[in-house]
């Protein structure tokens, strides 16, 4: 249709039909439309064929590659740029001209664009926790991959947790700001951070993030040295609430808030704690050191 915005999306899915109405309502205008699934067993495919979408399955081997990484290595884009959007994630309608106005524009200076989103959590926008929260997901695929900071098993899903892209060029910021539906109950933010526990704590055991990856923006580079760091300190548990519910303002968000800021903290808690269990496996599966003669 001569109104869409030449652009391709990349949804990776698994059993996202509850999720799925409401993002793909977002993104009507777009000119095409991938779902990368991982073999969903509800009406997720249905949805898709309804919508005019494309499906590719995706069979994880376990370690690397994860989804996002392997759809922007093996599809056939129509377009030069992709943006990048989860099945909890809704586009405000404002995006659809300014992202035109992007891709349309033969001289854009920038290789990828951020995004800031605003979570959800319990049903209702947090105004102060965890935002702002910038990701960079509009982006040339041909010059834009995410980072493999472990090819070993972490047990946290196919799909990318908290790997940044890099991207060759400079990027931009978008004006719009997209609603994440990441939470809807404490039970999906429990079970989902179990996961990513696994893949911080593989992360912290192998020490990978000293050396962030050379395509990686300074800002966000900075970001990962000061995790790193962070990594050190004592009381991190309590030091991830209070970051969440004092410094970023999570108070403000009443008790939302506070609820949101002490589930953070208890995810850190897994952190340290998986961590520390994997260390010990470590230790139990190498040769003493210190033998007596």
């Amino acid at each position: 249709m001569k109104d869409k915005v030449p652009i391709s999306i990349l949804i990776p899915t698994k059993n996202e039909a509850h999720q799925l109405p409401r993002c793909l309502d977002s993104i009507h205008w777009a000119d095409e439309i991938f779902f990368v699934d991982s073999q969903s067993t509800d009406t997720t495919k249905n949805i898709a064929n309804a919508a005019g979408a494309h499906v590719v399955q995706f069979h994880f081997n376990g370690t690397w590659p994860k989804k996002k990484n392997w759809a922007l290595e093996n599809i056939p884009f129509k377009h030069p740029w992709v943006l990048i959007l989860d099945a909890d994630e809704v586009m405000p309608p404002e995006a659809k001209e300014e992202i035109r106005k992007i891709v349309t524009d033969p001289g854009c200076p920038h290789s990828g664009y951020w995004i800031n989103r605003r979570f959800y959590f319990l049903d209702k926008p947090l105004k102060h926790a965890y935002f702002p929260n910038w990701n960079l997901r509009l982006v040339q695929h041909k010059h834009a991959r995410y980072e493999a900071l472990t090819k070993q098993a972490t047990e946290s899903g196919d799909n990318e947790v908290h790997e940044h892209m890099a991207v060759q060029g400079s990027t931009g910021r978008l004006k719009s700001v997209m609603d994440h539906h990441a939470f809807p109950s404490i039970e999906v933010f429990i079970e989902k951070h179990n996961r990513y526990s696994n893949w911080e704590a593989r992360i912290a055991l192998e020490k990978n993030t000293n050396n962030p990856s050379a395509s990686l923006d300074q800002g966000t580079s900075s970001k990962r040295l000061l995790k790193q760091l962070v990594r050190h300190l004592p009381f991190r548990p309590t030091l991830r609430f209070l970051y969440v519910y004092l410094v970023q303002g999570g108070i403000l968000d009443g008790r939302r808030g506070y609820y949101f800021a002490r589930l953070h903290g208890l995810y850190e808690f897994l952190n340290v704690a998986k961590t520390y269990e994997l260390k010990l496996k470590q230790q139990a599966k190498s040769p003493a050191q210190h033998q007596a003669p």
